[in-house]
């Protein structure tokens, strides 16, 4: 038998949309931690209750959440996205190199937006989950993150 149980809603009316571009430059393939900048940012714009989205404006990168506290489990999570659209595999798309359309596919299949719940100035996100930026192209790049929180704000 399945049990679940719910707490009571609670209401704010949102007045506050603060926004934030926050530029990360990779070092080419893998997962960098954007936790503790959105953290910064929820603090720094005193969020009490709604939602922080993040975007970024590429096509070759993602975010994603995902545990963070085992790397290993990151370094499988890269294996994983080589092997379901690898390189080299006959793309049409290839006027800037081998790694760019498998780069597309990726971040297809992880997406370009997160939104995290607010929940009394805090990001409510799990006891092992962190916000992570993909970079799924070999070479370094620079990265564009759109920060935005919509909701209540106050301090303390």
């Amino acid at each position: 038998m399945t049990s679940t149980t719910r707490s009571a809603p609670s209401t704010v009316q949102s007045a506050t949309i603060s926004t934030s571009l926050l530029t990360v430059h990779t070092s080419g393939r893998g997962f960098i931690d954007l936790t503790a900048e959105a953290e910064k940012f929820v603090r720094d714009v005193h969020a009490r209750e709604g939602a922080l989205t993040l975007f970024i404006r590429h096509t070759s990168a993602s975010l994603t959440i995902q545990e963070n506290a085992d790397p290993s489990v990151l370094v499988d999570l890269t294996t994983a996205l080589s092997r379901l659209a690898p390189e080299n595999s006959g793309w049409v798309h290839d006027l800037e190199g081998p790694d760019d359309m498998p780069a597309h596919i990726k971040t297809m299949l992880t997406g370009t937006s997160l939104q995290v719940p607010v929940l009394k100035g805090e990001l409510a996100l799990g006891t092992w989950q962190g916000i992570y930026l993909v970079e799924h192209r070999k070479a370094p790049h620079r990265r564009e993150v759109v920060l935005q929180f919509i909701g209540q704000t106050g301090m303390g």
